[in-house]
């Protein structure tokens, strides 16, 4: 009995260094972890069954940080890595390697009820930093302008300060929230709202997306670079990924994963 007793318990212990083995944890940014990455695992999980996920999407900065403490195998991030970052991370022996798997582009979104047809980038820095604080002085009809921004651990939220203010500060009534569909929900409840999301969230109830300069955010203007806010998006591992990390990274960038790119409502890298 005693044999027998420690051959099972042998054969469990296999069997969770197994579980072990095959489960991945990704972290990091909503943009890709609300939409794009579960339905990449949902089909990766198809063609290899066993396998798991643990996917949390709280911002690009906690996807980074989670690959320099070794709590992820990836961390994904809609924008590149901080210097420093980059020296926390050599400071601990870390290697932050980033791969592009898609491009995004920031949409801005207002209410559908909102007449206005378009702005222009001077206006969308004039509006998020609270320089313009009334529809009126852009064209609209009129009503105190509510901003709803992502949060501070947001690769978009500073993304777009970067690409559509010159890095000025947001208006000081701008309400922060978690994620893109948050913001949607916002923007779609209220008709004075604005906002910004990435382009997989932009079909949201309630909202429409502004051209700027004249240019609507799409997988053409993106792959053009025609529209003002695009950008890169990536996973980051510690140097080169290897077993399931590299797996899953290398389905998200092979043709099939980069048709899921595509329907998600990213634009493809190849």
């Amino acid at each position: 009995m005693k044999i027998k007793s420690a051959l099972i318990l042998i054969a469990v212990g296999f069997a969770s260094l197994e579980a072990r083995a095959d489960r991945l944890v990704i972290k990091g940014s909503d943009t890709l972890g609300a939409k794009l990455v579960p339905q990449l695992a949902e089909q990766f999980k198809a063609q290899h069954p066993g396998t798991t996920f643990d996917i949390a999407a709280e911002g690009s900065t906690t996807g980074i940080a989670a690959i320099i403490d070794g709590t992820a195998e990836i961390g994904m991030s809609s924008r590149r890595a901080k210097p420093a970052e980059v020296s926390a991370a050599t400071g601990k022996g870390k290697n932050l390697k980033p791969t592009i798997v898609a491009y995004d582009g920031i949409a801005v979104i207002v209410n559908s009820a909102n007449p206005i047809k378009g702005l222009t980038k001077k206006q969308v820095e004039q509006i998020f930093t609270g320089e313009v604080s009334d529809w009126s002085a852009v064209g609209g009809s009129g009503g105190k302008i509510s901003i709803y921004t992502r949060n501070t651990s947001s690769g978009t939220y500073s993304d777009f300060k970067e690409m559509a203010m010159k890095k000025r500060d947001y208006a000081g009534s701008s309400q922060k929230m978690a994620g893109n569909e948050q913001i949607a929900a916002e923007v779609g409840k209220n008709p004075n709202g604005v906002g910004y999301v990435g382009m997989a969230y932009v079909k949201a109830s309630g909202v429409k997306a502004m051209p700027v300069d004249g240019v609507t955010p799409s997988a053409q203007s993106v792959q053009q670079h025609s529209y003002a806010y695009w950008r890169p998006t990536f996973y980051y591992t510690n140097g080169e990924p290897s077993g399931l990390a590299k797996q899953f990274l290398d389905f998200t960038i092979a043709p099939a994963g980069q048709k899921i790119v595509a329907q998600v409502g990213f634009v493809p890298i190849k």
